[in-house]
């Protein structure tokens, strides 16, 4: 067996690019909160809320020229913008306005109930979306009056465009777009967006719910590090503006209910620094670390050593690195572990209530395996066991029962850091859990119900897909959980993420779906282990010091037959 598994570098070395226009990142100068953007002659127009310019940007080389120069007052607040046979709608606050592409001076068209957040027209039809009231308002573009309305996909604020037979849709809150029939409103594709917060959304030619891209824009704040020399304490902590257009690229897999979003070629290195608390000496220690698996969403490119070689080994199918020392001396020091080639990419699984209806039962192996308490759980206690059974109600639909088990949870913890991890019956009564405690009590009340679950992880890379080539360190590791389906396969859904509001509604963005910078390690094995000769109790965090790192190095061409990007 190999030391370690390495296809041909310069094959790797030739892919690399450091080049942010690679990226498809679109920055204008001077744009502050990029919210509802249009395509209009090969060119993007897009609205600034905070300053009311209404920009035409070129997308090769994000040029950007006020177009409403002498009105800019009027288009503050705006959030939405479409175009229709040379006239501009928009939508500000409880109003609908329009003007003539030449003029530049709204006129309010109609008044709704409550605020509209985006807009979109499409031959004598108006789409109007509006979180508050939780629809899609249809409207009669010649009278203004309703024609019907569709139930709105997400819980956030949602921004709309609409090609062809499709209305599209980002939610801010969800980090999702939507993909809808336009006659029905029924969701037919959703996919995550590889940064937070989306508030604008344009549809390219030839975008369908297979595949696609779709101008993306986004508008968040940012913390960073002002320098200010004339004070006494001249690095201050404050915010600024972030605002951007990027292109999301999606893929739907009908084989696999899934849909693909943007993917990225990251490298990841995990290394130990042997730094012990107490001088000890360690006779045949075996240091064994769990490698990056390959999943639906993730594929690992090339893995090499760091500092000392290891062995290569599969454990119940997963690849796990073996470093073997003869005797390890007080005070000796040594720095290993292991570098990797990473593709990444979102994923939203698209399965449905109805869908698992009829699943099989779950396998005799299954609930031997994944309903048991192996790993300090409280299954047994009273606590919990009442917990379990309020948790899901007469709740008997799989999908709902995993749904409502997380919402329950969510109603009952908030998140904070803890030194230790607690069972699950303590977690419940101090109303506070780490991510890992979040995993433990979801486990619990999952698997007493008879939900197949499992605990994954490890680490997410800094979610910046805009900094290539830049070193990233996580502050944390972090854990969630994957339930099964049977007759379809292993779903993952976070741990605490998702719980954002208190009371609710809470988010389903990563509810069956994962971001691209989660990171998934060997599953079916511990992500790290030690073990001596003279089985000497030592714990990892008495004997070493952990060092993680990414680099995002390009982002990968989704569609096939497209050259990466």
């Amino acid at each position: 067996m190999p030391d370690f598994y390495s296809p041909p570098l310069d094959e790797l070395q030739s892919e690399l690019t450091h080049a942010e226009a690679s990226q498809n990142l679109i920055r204008p100068v001077g744009a502050y909160a990029l919210h509802g953007i249009t395509v209009w002659n090969n060119q993007l127009l897009a609205i600034d809320a905070l300053r009311g310019y209404l920009l035409q940007i070129d997308p090769a080389t994000s040029n950007a020229t006020i177009l409403n120069a002498r009105s800019t007052e009027a288009f503050i607040e705006t959030t939405g913008i479409a175009i229709g046979e040379e006239t501009l709608w928009m939508s500000r606050g409880h109003e609908l306005l329009n003007c003539a592409l030449n003029q530049l001076e709204p006129q309010l068209f109609a008044t709704l109930p409550y605020p509209i957040d985006g807009i979109a027209v499409w031959g004598a039809t108006l789409y109007a979306t509006c979180q508050k009231a939780g629809y899609i308002f249809v409207l009669s573009r010649e009278t203004g009056q309703q024609i019907t309305k569709f139930p709105a996909p997400g819980i956030g604020i949602e921004n709309i465009t609409v090609w062809g037979d499709y209305l599209w849709l980002c939610d801010q809150t969800e980090q999702t777009v939507y993909c809808l029939d336009r006659a029905t409103g029924d969701v037919l594709m959703s996919a995550l967006t590889p940064f937070g917060s989306p508030t604008g959304i344009a549809a390219l030619p030839g975008a369908e719910p297979e595949q696609g891209k779709l101008r993306v824009a986004y508008t968040f704040e940012e913390p960073y590090i002002r320098d200010d020399p004339n004070s006494e304490n001249p690095h201050q902590l404050t915010f600024r503006d972030r605002t951007f257009i990027h292109t999301l690229q999606f893929y739907y897999s009908a084989a696999h209910n899934c849909t693909l979003s943007n993917r990225y070629l990251l490298e990841m290195s995990y290394v130990e620094e042997i730094a012990p608390l107490d001088a000890l000496q360690l006779n045949q220690l075996e240091w064994r670390m769990a490698l990056p698996a390959t999943t639906d969403r993730q594929a690992v490119r090339h893995v090499e050593p760091v500092g000392l070689p290891f062995k290569l080994e599969q454990v119940n199918g997963q690849s796990v690195a073996v470093f073997k020392f003869d005797q390890l001396q007080p005070h000796e020091s040594h720095i290993f572990g292991w570098k990797a080639l990473i593709e990444v990419g979102g994923i939203k699984y698209q399965l449905t209530p109805r869908q698992v209806e009829k699943s099989p039962a779950l396998a005799a192996e299954f609930r031997q395996r994944y309903l048991v308490d192996d790993d300090e759980l409280a299954m047994d206690t009273p606590a919990i066991q009442a917990a379990a059974r309020e948790a899901i109600g007469t709740e008997t639909n799989l999908l709902r029962q995993v749904l409502r088990i997380r919402n329950y949870v969510y109603d009952r913890l908030s998140y904070g850091i803890r030194p230790r991890i607690d069972t699950p019956d303590v977690v419940l009564g101090r109303g506070i859990g780490s991510c890992g405690e979040y995993v433990g009590l979801l486990l619990a009340l999952c698997r007493l119900n008879g939900i197949a679950c499992r605990t994954v992880g490890r680490y997410k890379c800094p979610p910046h897909a805009d900094r290539l080539g830049v070193l990233l360190e996580p502050d944390f590791n972090h854990v969630w959980i994957e339930f099964y389906v049977p007759g379809f396969g292993w779903l993952p859904m976070e741990s605490n993420v998702d719980d954002i509001i208190d009371g609710g509604p809470y988010p389903t963005r990563f509810f069956m779906g994962l971001p691209w910078y989660h990171i998934e390690m060997s599953k079916e094995v511990s992500f790290e282990r030690i073990q001596a000769a003279d089985e000497a109790e030592v714990r990892l965090g008495d004997l070493a010091i952990n060092h993680v790192r990414f680099k995002i190095l390009k982002e990968l061409a989704l569609i096939a037959g497209d050259a990466e990007t």
